[in-house]
């Protein structure tokens, strides 16, 4: 029998790794089931759902050129076993906003204010700067007064 990638087929657990499973498949040809295709949900030890021996349904994802089998136990489940995923909650977006701008104006202010604005906090970051640099001179090169 052929290993068609795609086809599902029944295959046996003959080794398990912290990495995957290795199932031996009709024909007498060996793939691996990565741990993350164990299951739906994480899978920490792969022990608490396989163990050697295991008869196990399996859908082939990848077959190599060097013979290389890749195989899914949890895409081989038909999709009304798989448990639904929730819907991920949407956030509102609000573009005009940064995380680090919530203590500012709203977006909604003149070209006076926003200007105002923008030189005020300029001089800020310059002020800060101009003492940074003339405490890293260790006052030789600082204004005394």
């Amino acid at each position: 029998m052929s290993i068609e990638v795609g086809s599902k087929v029944e295959g046996k657990v003959t080794g398990i790794t912290n990495f995957g499973a290795f199932v031996e498949l009709p024909g007498g040809k060996t793939g691996l089931v990565h741990i993350s295709e164990v299951a739906d949900n994480y899978v920490k030890d792969i022990n608490d759902h396989l163990k050697v021996g295991d008869m196990v349904e399996v859908k082939v994802m990848n077959v190599e050129a060097d013979g290389k089998i890749g195989l899914s136990i949890r895409k081989a489940k038909p999709q009304a076993e798989r448990p639904e995923r929730p819907e991920r909650p949407q956030r509102p977006r609000n573009n005009n906003f940064r995380s680090n701008d919530r203590d500012r104006t709203p977006p909604k202010e003149n070209f006076e204010s926003k200007m105002s604005r923008f030189l005020k906090d300029s001089e800020e970051r310059l002020s800060t700067l101009k003492r940074a640099t003339e405490s890293k001179r260790g006052g030789r090169g600082a204004k005394r007064g």
